[in-house]
């Protein structure tokens, strides 16, 4: 879409939203609105860049007779190409998902209760990060590890402001790789175990539709770790959604309703990530963010503790402060992400 496709659209969502029927329609309020808020940066970078040049012009007019004109010509000059930049920053198409809140799993992978500790440490990484930018999470699922880790724990992300959680940490997901002497090694040697991360945009009920025929309900007793029932009723769920072949189960709650809920969320979730790639597969885009294995040869990230060190292998970021990053400090890491993709997207659009 170009700058008068954009201008053109911003001005109509003017129009409706200052009529207060819209208003009525509070679901559609609230999309227009948020159309406007992206729009807006864009609207307001293109009129002061266009302003800036008309400044210039009449700057350089009254330069010859005025000192004072010709100095701030000067330094209209070096404002405009800097405006010129961000404009071309704001048009390049954002993820459709940048805005949305996002469920994410991790996953135990090759290792053993190593890995499962290791799960752990991730999740109170991104439970402390989530605490740190004031998004509020809630634990949907989870499968403790005898040790005190995660076999397979499931998380919701919500965003309290503008912008939304997907925008950044869709690139969480992946193979993290840990390295480092586990509490289970008696002879102190470092140990290389691994656990996976998916993270998908949460879906809204108008984003999928999910036909309650396509669905095979379970229901069975919960267990804790070790495979103890910790429930006497079968509260647990496991829905099948029979046209996709995709499994959830949930056992958090004592409510066999509220698992019953809590499956179906993280179902949409995954049914649109299935129905997106999908599409993203008929276009010829490839998913480079995310594998769908624990295999350690995939790895995306590595945590070296004998080093203090994490890198990226994806961009080549490499920081000695990993107990930082453990606890919550992952917006250099996450930026250098939104960086790297960003100079792509740049190149792709120069």
């Amino acid at each position: 879409m170009n700058l008068d496709e954009l201008l053109k659209e911003y001005s109509e969502l003017e129009l409706q939203l200052a009529d207060p029927a819209v208003h009525a329609d509070q679901s559609r309020a609230r999309t227009l609105g948020k159309r406007y808020s992206q729009l807006t940066p864009i609207i307001a970078t293109y009129r002061e860049l266009e302003a800036s040049r008309d400044d210039l012009t009449a700057a350089k007019e009254l330069g010859g007779e005025d000192e004072a004109f010709a100095a701030e010509a000067a330094e209209i000059e070096e404002r405009i190409p800097k405006l010129e930049e961000r404009l071309r920053h704001l048009l390049i198409p954002r993820d459709p998902n940048d805005d949305k809140d996002i469920i994410m799993e991790i996953k135990a992978g090759e290792g053993g209760e190593e890995s499962a500790l290791f799960a752990g440490d991730l999740l109170r990484m991104y439970l402390r990060y989530a605490e740190r930018i004031g998004w509020k999470t809630e634990i949907i699922d989870s499968q403790p590890s005898d040790l005190g880790g995660y076999k397979d724990v499931t998380v919701a992300i919500k965003a309290k402001g503008d912008e939304g959680v997907w925008s950044r940490l869709k690139y969480e997901g992946g193979v993290h790789r840990v390295q480092r002497v586990p509490v289970t090694e008696s002879q102190g040697r470092i140990h290389t175990s691994a656990a996976g991360v998916l993270v998908y945009p949460e879906a809204e009920e108008v984003d999928v539709q999910i036909d309650p025929n396509d669905l095979r309900i379970d229901v069975y007793r919960s267990s804790g770790p070790g495979g103890q029932s910790v429930n006497t009723t079968d509260s647990a769920v496991r829905i099948t959604h029979l046209p996709t072949g995709v499994v959830v189960s949930c056992q958090n709650e004592k409510s066999q309703l509220q698992n019953k809920e809590s499956a179906l969320r993280i179902l949409r979730a995954r049914l649109l990530a299935v129905a997106q790639e999908q599409a993203e597969a008929a276009a010829q885009a490839e998913r480079k963010s995310q594998v769908r294995t624990v295999d350690r040869s995939e790895r995306i990230r590595t945590y070296n503790f004998p080093e203090n060190r994490i890198s990226d292998h994806r961009v080549g970021f490499k920081a000695y402060n990993l107990d930082q990053v453990l606890d919550g400090e992952l917006n250099a890491v996450t930026q250098s992400l939104i960086d790297a993709e960003m100079a792509e997207k740049l190149a792709q659009h120069s």
